[in-house]
């Protein structure tokens, strides 16, 4: 088995952004349209109640994929925004950092990226996925 895995935190995000079916929606099919996944069924989404002192409730998404699988996790009263996208081959990097900047207005995004199996720096496979990557930019749709 062979692959990537995205870990994605966003802080210092807009309440309203983060409660928005509609935003969430648009980061999903970004992602699926530039990294040309493939999902299998409709993305199932859980919008929460809102919170006590009104602040909008939070929003868990899930997309099926034919590669694996995307998810989402907002809480609009910590402004955070959680990403997993794991994929079971290979695909070059996105631009999480500028996307949910500037349609989340994240202040902070932490972007960490796992090869599957993972192989450790001095291997030839590892320095040839680098290679690739460097070389290989997907940009924003």
């Amino acid at each position: 088995m062979s692959g990537c895995e995205w870990v994605v935190d966003a802080h210092g995000c807009e309440a309203a952004a983060l409660a928005s079916l509609d935003k969430l929606g648009r980061l999903f099919a970004s992602l699926q349209t530039g990294l040309g996944l493939h999902p299998v069924r409709e993305t199932l989404w859980h919008q929460f109640p809102a919170g006590i002192q009104g602040s909008p409730g939070g929003i868990t998404g899930l997309s099926l994929l034919a590669e694996s699988h995307l998810t989402c996790h907002t809480f609009p009263e910590h402004g955070s925004l959680c990403l997993n996208l794991f994929c079971c081959r290979y695909r070059p990097d996105w631009d999480f950092e500028t996307y949910l900047k500037a349609e989340f207005g994240a202040a902070r995004v932490r972007v960490r990226r796992l090869e599957r199996p993972y192989q450790g720096e001095d291997e030839p496979q590892e320095r040839a996925l680098s290679q690739l990557r460097s070389a290989d930019r997907v940009p924003l749709v």
